[in-house]
């Protein structure tokens, strides 16, 4: 869309003024018709552009900062002395790199008794070590087992002593003597099935316990729960460590959120996953992202719409914290006419641009709208083709020029 400047054929003379005449015969508005020529004036030498027709996007400048998509203080999750660390201020990091170790000791030992526990519990109920936790039923325990076949025996006991009360073969007292057996039998058995239970209850508890020591001693190990960069370090190696303090502070680079505060004036038109171009101080590069969100409220203490883009940020070139000027592409490939913004005057809120007709200059007000780069939209006064005057300074309407080669 560069802006072609107008060499209007010819080299010297009037050649190039005819010529730029001819091309400023096309569609204009009503100003400078007519305009008096001063041939009083001394002739001078300008340089002509053509105003152009070119496709041009509307947008929203706002400006405001960058900030990290997730940043966080990592620490650690079981109390002890740091081991060693691996990370600086400025290292990179991936998922589930390892950031920082404690003296693992304390949490070995309760491992070790962890499972010690366990395979205690395994052998009350009968399983072989090291077989996996499983439900037991309780008539395959030897204690149940145990009391099964003293029930048996019991009820076989009361049950002759039945036959030979009847049979006048024995006193009350010995009958009562094995009704009273039985029953303790059966209580005992009663027991000996809860007393499973208990036991069934336990090897599970062991083996939580266990699967808890051993994540205990995982949390002695500190890693990277996002890619990112180490913006701060806290903590060094002999550092004795509580639960919880922090050991670096991790921020997640890409990609990066951009904080603008839009005016009031300007909300209406922004939308979610419209393009937002942005630059920051040092880096002379145009970046890109687009809107992700918007804040559902304007603040009353500004007017002021909060709105956050996503901004790619692959090799890192953009940090956080960055003051950035955006604007917020809000429609595109709009047909517009553009000349360059040296041509246009302005004074006392009128603008202007000169142009060139039958060798002299012609004065025409203009109507600005929107700025790309060194260019400026033209909405009133001159049409795509008509030359205008590249830095006219004190250049009158009417005054005699030439067009420079």
């Amino acid at each position: 869309m560069g802006l072609s400047l107008a060499g209007l054929a010819g080299c010297g003379g009037d050649q190039p003024v005819a010529a730029a005449r001819e091309g400023g015969r096309g569609e204009r508005g009503g100003q400078g018709q007519g305009e008096e020529k001063r041939p009083d004036l001394p002739s001078r030498e300008v340089r002509l552009a053509e105003a152009e027709q070119a496709k041009l996007s509307r947008t929203v400048p706002v400006s405001g900062a960058l900030a990290a998509d997730e940043e966080a203080e990592l620490g650690m999750k079981v109390a002890g002395r740091l081991a060693s660390i691996a990370v600086d201020l400025g290292s990179r990091v991936r998922r589930g790199q390892v950031i920082a170790r404690l003296i693992p000791t304390d949490s070995q030992i309760r491992v070790s008794q962890a499972e010690s526990a366990l395979e205690q519990a395994r052998a009350q109920l009968g399983l072989e070590p090291n077989e996996p936790v499983r439900r037991v039923a309780p008539e395959q325990t030897a204690l149940v087992k145990q009391a099964a076949a003293n029930l048996t025996q019991a009820k076989l006991t009361r049950d002759r002593m039945a036959r030979l009360f009847q049979e006048q073969l024995i006193p009350q007292s010995d009958f009562d003597a094995a009704e009273a057996a039985l029953q303790v039998a059966e209580a005992r058995y009663q027991e000996a099935v809860e007393t499973a239970h208990v036991r069934q209850a336990l090897l599970a508890q062991r083996a939580s316990e266990l699967r808890l020591a051993r994540q205990q001693l995982a949390d002695s190990t500190l890693t990277a729960p996002f890619d990112g960069v180490i913006s701060e370090r806290r903590a060094g190696v002999g550092d004795y460590l509580a639960v919880g303090d922090p050991v670096v502070v991790l921020v997640r680079v890409h990609p990066l959120r951009l904080r603008l505060e839009l005016p009031e004036r300007d909300v209406f038109g922004v939308r979610v996953g419209q393009p937002v171009k942005l630059t920051v101080e040092g880096d002379p590069g145009e970046h890109t992202g687009r809107v992700a969100r918007i804040s559902p409220s304007i603040s009353e203490e500004n007017r002021t719409l909060l709105v956050e883009a996503e901004v790619p940020n692959h090799d890192g070139r953009l940090r956080p914290g960055a003051f950035a000027r955006a604007e917020i592409v809000t429609e595109s490939e709009d047909p517009a006419v553009l000349v360059p913004s040296s041509s246009v005057i302005s004074f006392a809120g009128i603008e202007k641009v000169m142009s060139v007709e039958d060798g002299h200059a012609v004065e025409k007000r203009v109507k600005t709208g929107r700025r790309a780069g060194d260019r400026v939209e033209i909405l009133e006064g001159i049409a795509a083709g008509e030359p205008v005057v590249l830095e006219p300074g004190n250049l009158v309407g009417g005054q005699p020029i030439r067009v420079a080669p």
